[in-house]
């Protein structure tokens, strides 16, 4: 049997049993995408394997290449076993090096918690999804509501010469008009509400948009740890 009718057979009877086992979700106990992964990995070692001992090498050097070979299969195997973590501190020094990116990860209970990382400012800011429009805005406990530029606002879907600006508010800029409006969605990383009740400020009068207690209040969690900021779902 050559090498190509070797690979056929073993990818042959790997779809075979993944077409059996489908519907459970596992084969041999381990799960179905791993074991696609294992039917793929495992002729090309076998091929590999086989061009190694038929080559005409010395014994030596055949005894050197399959020494190479096991370092890169274990390597490989390291790296697949091992994404996930690597993904995440990938994520994580990313978000120290970019201001306002936010990192997810899966706590030891198996939910998500969204990270911060602290400017050099001292404030938290994060790249908010407000009606499915991406919006940067300054984390603030102070802040009763979220509260949104009327640049920002106009690019959710709000149209500013359309609302009431029946209440005060006070800004950085000193005290200001607002209208009180309530957004489809606001989501940061997988936390996702619906109905946020949130405020517009007159023009001029709000420099960047805030992630208020109208949205940070539904949390499971907020923790500050040093630099970080921790919000859990």
């Amino acid at each position: 049997m050559n090498r190509l009718n070797i690979v056929l057979a073993v990818m042959g009877i790997g779809l075979v049993l993944l077409v059996f086992n489908n519907s459970g979700g596992t084969t041999f106990g381990m799960d179905n995408n791993d074991f696609v992964n294992i039917v793929y990995l495992l002729p090309l070692a076998l091929v590999m394997g086989a061009g190694i001992w038929a080559s005409r090498h010395t014994a030596s050097q055949s005894l050197r290449n399959l020494l190479i070979w096991f370092v890169i299969i274990m390597a490989l195997a390291t790296g697949y076993i091992y994404r996930r973590d690597a993904t995440e501190m990938g994520d994580r020094v990313l978000a120290g090096l970019v201001p306002g990116r936010a990192v997810v990860v899966t706590t030891s209970e198996g939910g998500q918690e969204v990270i911060l990382h602290k400017l050099m400012n001292g404030h938290f800011e994060a790249e908010v999804m407000i009606n499915g429009q991406p919006i940067d805005m300054l984390v603030d406990t102070g802040a009763s509501t979220v509260a949104l530029s009327q640049a920002d606002a106009e690019r959710v879907g709000i149209i500013p010469e359309n609302l009431t600006y029946s209440m005060t508010v006070a800004t950085a800029n000193g005290r200001a008009r607002a209208a009180p409006v309530e957004l489809g969605s606001v989501a940061i990383g997988p936390i996702l509400r619906h109905d946020v009740q949130a405020t517009v400020a007159e023009a001029g009068r709000l420099d960047q948009s805030l992630l208020g207690m109208s949205f940070l209040e539904t949390l499971g969690s907020m923790q500050m740890q040093t630099d970080e900021l921790r919000l859990r779902d």
